[in-house]
This record gives structure tokens, sequence and C-alpha cells, in this order.
């Protein structure tokens, strides 16, 4: 059923406004973000510890709710009742676009389904923001965010990412960035280019551009700090019709595609092989030597 919303007519009920809160710098906070934070009745905070401090800077007195991903399901209902009631309530997350990796789409879809008008504010976000620095085609992209955590899961992902031409962007922690470029090279192959940007908007903001191969070698030698936005270069040889998924390969003729087609050494692609399909290098190399010997 098709429904309208004039975001500023006069209503009964109240609004659920989205402020994007400073992702580092906490002088991109807008005018109007301050101005909603002080006007309206509740906060809803992904973590009011952390909001705090930025209420406190610019001396909003404002009552903050928790609302997170392990209390979202309870809290929902209670939040759009109180809107429901006339109060209107602001949604914050840690930093940047609500709604974005955190749990603020439960509470739009709720508020949606209950009548409620929902008012977007335009503000800091992470992976735009690293997009345009990048030196890779701004549009088209896709955005991903955070990688599954399994490994198996996380190649399944990337081989998917892997039929895409637009540029790609996810997020990544710093525990993890390491692993999730090695498998990269295993999918992507090495000399794919990505970016990685470093604390965005921060005093030590930094930007690593470079292969696949190259970058793997920064992260191996440099001690590895902050949160990361990760821009892969999309696949430009996408051609869903004619190439083959490495499924359909056998253990040998993966290690030849991946010689032939990344000019990798047989040692080189039989270890990457065995990366993307989590399987003990010797298993490949076995299968792999006693074909072709």
């Amino acid at each position: 059923m098709l429904k309208t919303q004039k975001s500023f007519e006069q209503k009964e009920q109240g609004t659920l406004y989205l402020v994007p809160t400073p992702i580092g710098n906490l002088d991109d906070m807008t005018f109007r973000a301050v101005a909603i934070l002080k006007e309206v009745d509740f906060i809803a905070s992904e973590d009011t510890r952390n909001t705090q401090k930025l209420l406190n800077h610019f001396e909003i007195d404002t009552h903050q709710l928790s609302y997170h991903e392990h209390n979202s399901k309870e809290r929902t209902p209670q939040l759009v009742e109180k809107m429901l009631d006339g109060e209107t309530i602001a949604q914050v997350s840690d930093a940047g676009m609500p709604s974005i990796s955190d749990p603020g789409v439960d509470l739009v879809k709720a508020a949606l389904d209950a009548g409620i008008a929902v008012v977007p504010l335009p503000g800091p976000n992470a992976a735009l923001t690293a997009l345009i620095a990048s030196g890779l085609a701004p549009q088209p992209f896709y955005f991903y965010g955070f990688l599954p955590r399994k490994k198996k899961e996380l190649v399944e992902q990337l081989n998917e990412c892997n039929k895409r031409e637009e540029t790609l962007i996810f997020y990544e922690s710093p525990h993890r960035i390491k692993k999730v470029v090695e498998q990269m090279i295993a999918v992507f192959g090495p000399q794919r280019q990505i970016v990685l940007a470093r604390e965005v908007t921060k005093r030590f903001e930094e930007f690593v551009r470079g292969s696949t191969q190259e970058v793997y070698e920064w992260l191996t030698e440099e001690q590895i700090r902050g949160e990361f936005v990760l821009i892969a270069e999309g696949n430009s040889e996408v051609d869903a019709e004619t190439h083959e998924t490495w499924e359909d390969l056998s253990l040998k003729e993966h290690v030849d595609f991946m010689i032939e087609e990344h000019n990798l050494p047989s040692k080189k692609a039989i270890k990457e092989v065995a990366l993307l399909r989590d399987l003990p290098k010797r298993e490949v190399y076995a299968a792999y030597h006693e074909i072709s010997g």
C-alpha cells in the first residue's frame, strides 16, 4: 500500500529524528543536529556513556535512553509508544549515520509501521568520506559493511563481491583487517587495487593505497591500530555466463587457474587455493602434484 510522508506537517504524534554524529572530529557536528538534540524529548543512544561525552561538549541536557542490538526487541515498542503519545525522539549511533551497521533500522521500520514520521538529518559517514578520497571510482559503488567473522562465510561473501564491477566498501576492525586482506588476495588476486582509510577525520587519519599484495605486506610490517574503511576496486572482468566459479574446478584445475590468472608460482598458488577453500595446504599440494607428476 502506498504511503506518503510530509516530514514537517503538524501532527499529534511525535517524530523520529535520525541524527548523525561525528566519526572522530567533533567539529563535524552540524548546527541543526545540535538543535534537534536539544529540542527532542529523548535521545535513543547506542551507548549512553559515549553519547554523553558529545552531549557535554555541546551543552545538551536531553535525557538519554539506551537503544542497542541487545535491547532493541524490548525497547523498540517502548519508544514507539512514547512517539504515539506525542513525544519526539532522536536516534544516534556511536558515530556516523544511524541504521548503518547498527540496530537503528528496527526502530525506523517500527515507527513507519505505526504511522510516525521519520526525519533524517545529513551528516558524517565514514564510508562515503573515505570513498571520495580513495582515488578509486566513486560511482557506482557497493557498500557491504562488516564482513562475516568465520573464515568460510568470509570467503563466500568475498566470492560474491568478486562478481561485482562496482567499487566495494567495507568496514573492518584493526584485529581482523590483515586476515581480510589476505583472503582478498586469494579471491581477488594479488594485483587488485585497494585502499585502507584509517581513523577517518581523526588526528591520525591515514590512507594506504596499493595492490592487495602491497597492502598486505604493509599490514605485516606495521603496528595496526584504529578502525578501517576498506575500499576495493571492482572486478572489471566480470562475466557470469562465460567464467566458471572455482567451486566447479578440481584442486589441480584451481591451482592451474591461479597460476595462469594471477601469474603466481605453484607454491604460492597452492597456498592461495588452500586459503580459499579452507583446506590444509598439504592436501592441496598432494592433489596437485599427484596428478601433475
